[in-house]
């Protein structure tokens, strides 16, 4: 599964992980908004890395919690999902809106290896100072380049560049951060 090799989820020392990650969201969300050092043990304890300042608003949801790291400073709104089959990465500074999903696992095309369970995985790695509007879906293997924007409710299906913004299903960039804007690029929202 670390590899990201294919691999059957109904493994022991999978289900443990499960297990444990669910635990420990469990109690994350149940934190209560006025006991933050509860609120960033539980994070702490649930997530591989936690930066500095950074802050996660529940509820969230992840695989395993273990396989994501999240940089200083950067902020994650409401309903956040993370599946974190494979590394997720997330830089310094960034941005996370509200129902935003990070999904690193994937399922073969092939209906026999599918229909027996076999699933397998890929990172997100998203850089420094990105913005994530709300509702975007980050898929399996992507990375986002640093300072990068991306509107609210993108599919992002392939790797976006540093200093661009992107929008759409499939995502797309429409133009380069610091070139004269066409006026008709939405605003991405928090």
């Amino acid at each position: 599964m670390l590899a990201g090799e294919l691999y059957l989820a109904d493994d022991p020392e999978i289900a443990a992980d499960a297990l444990r990650s669910a635990l420990l969201t469990e109690r994350f969300n149940a934190t209560s908004a006025a006991d933050p050092e509860a609120r960033r043990a539980a994070l702490a304890e649930l997530l591989g890395e936690l930066g500095e300042g950074a802050e996660i608003r529940p509820p969230l949801r992840v695989d395993y919690g273990h396989q994501i790291a999240v940089g200083p400073r950067t902020f994650v709104n409401f309903g956040a999902v993370f599946l974190d089959v494979a590394r997720i990465t997330i830089g310094a500074d960034v941005q996370i809106g509200p129902n935003v999903q990070l999904l690193t696992p994937t399922h073969p095309i092939d209906p026999e290896p599918r229909r027996a369970k076999w699933e397998a995985a890929e990172p997100i790695t998203i850089g420094d100072n990105v913005w994530l509007g709300g509702g975007v879906i980050v898929c399996p293997g992507v990375s986002i380049g640093e300072n990068t924007v991306v509107g609210a409710g993108a599919v992002v299906t392939k790797d976006l560049p540093a200093n661009v913004v992107a929008v759409g299903n499939p995502a797309r960039v429409i133009r380069k951060i610091g070139e004269e804007g066409d006026g008709k690029a939405p605003t991405p929202t928090a």
